[in-house]
């Protein structure tokens, strides 16, 4: 009688997770619901200290 290889259901199993995991944060990561958010994340490096995503160092010492 055959054993049953449980490594490989293992392995299978694990697979599936990870892909239906990628499919997910793709799909997340693409929804218009994401948009605004990444637009701001991705003009943030350009921002001036006073514009809205310069905000949140309000307790750090301006040195003029």
């Amino acid at each position: 009688m055959a054993e049953f290889n449980w490594s490989g259901l293992l392995g299978s199993i694990t697979t599936v997770v990870a892909f239906v995991a990628f499919v997910g944060i793709c799909v997340w990561a693409y929804s218009g619901r994401r948009k605004r958010a990444f637009e701001e994340a991705a003009n943030a490096p350009f921002a001036l200290p006073d514009d809205a995503a310069g905000r949140g160092n309000e307790h750090r010492v301006r040195h003029e």
